[in-house]
């Protein structure tokens, strides 16, 4: 895909005291774009994304987001400038029901003010009646509509994972980062996520950057791929390409790239 920048990283380092857990990634992330972020375990894929989401300051360099310097600015504030994500473990109010979670979420982007919140007034109940409309709108396009007074713990893993998604849309990002969302889903659940992050990308227009294990579902899913080893960016491109970078063989890939 191409098309405008919309994530920009330049020379962006993170360090933890002595430890260096990015150092020195430069990337960019078009409209649209569906790609990924692989490599082993520790290196640095969840540091970068927590890095692009307001929770740790970069050591260095600078994120850029629709052409906004995210520096100093808060995780809450990102997030209304349109970047919405999930997480490996899986972070849903999970005493509320379907619904509510997805009206909570719904909640960042509130038209009325705080008096009409107090007084009960009459945008405050036109508002709350199109955000239960547009959240029950958001279940149905995930299949999830007649769970919507079903308690989120309550839910099968899979759809845990799909109503986690449709809570992050429910804040109407441009960039919706997924932390492993394959993890801990079977075969099946795996296939149906594959449809699923196309359809999102599709029917909400957005760019979407994944982390992941599982090289089967990325190599078939992702269009751009960004290859990390011990904090450094070591390969980025196409499926094609990654699959041929002996530097990516070496440091990840080995034989999990056979068959694929």
């Amino acid at each position: 895909m191409s098309g405008k920048t919309l994530l920009k990283l330049d020379n962006v380092t993170v360090k933890f005291g002595g430890l260096t857990a990015v150092s020195d990634v430069c990337l960019e992330i078009q409209e649209r774009d569906l790609a990924a972020i692989i490599g082993p375990n520790g290196a640095g894929k969840t540091t970068l994304f927590n890095t692009i989401t307001g929770i740790y300051p970069p050591t260095l360099g600078k994120v850029t987001f629709n052409g906004f310097d995210l520096k100093n600015i808060k995780s809450s504030d990102i997030a209304e400038l349109g970047i919405a994500r999930t997480f490996q473990n899986i972070r849903l109010f999970k005493n509320s029901t379907v619904l509510d979670n997805i009206r909570l979420a719904k909640h960042t982007r509130i038209r009325y003010g705080f008096l009409s919140s107090i007084l009960r007034d009459k945008e405050f109940l036109e508002e709350e009646k199109r955000i239960k409309e547009d959240s029950l709108k958001l279940l149905k396009l995930f299949n999830m509509e007649d769970k919507s007074e079903m308690l989120a713990k309550n839910l099968p893993y899979g759809e845990q994972r799909k109503l986690e998604m449709a809570r992050a849309l429910a804040t109407e990002p441009k960039l919706l980062l997924l932390d492993e969302p394959a993890a801990g889903m079977n075969p099946t659940e795996t296939k149906e996520l594959t449809e699923l992050i196309h359809f999102i990308r599709d029917h909400f227009n957005i760019a979407i950057v994944l982390i992941e294990h599982d090289m089967r579902l990325v190599m078939e899913i992702a269009e751009k791929i960004f290859v990390l080893d011990y904090g450094n960016l070591i390969a980025k491109g196409s499926a094609k390409e990654i699959q041929n970078d002996k530097r990516v063989i070496e440091a990840y890939l080995g034989s999990e790239i056979e068959g694929i």
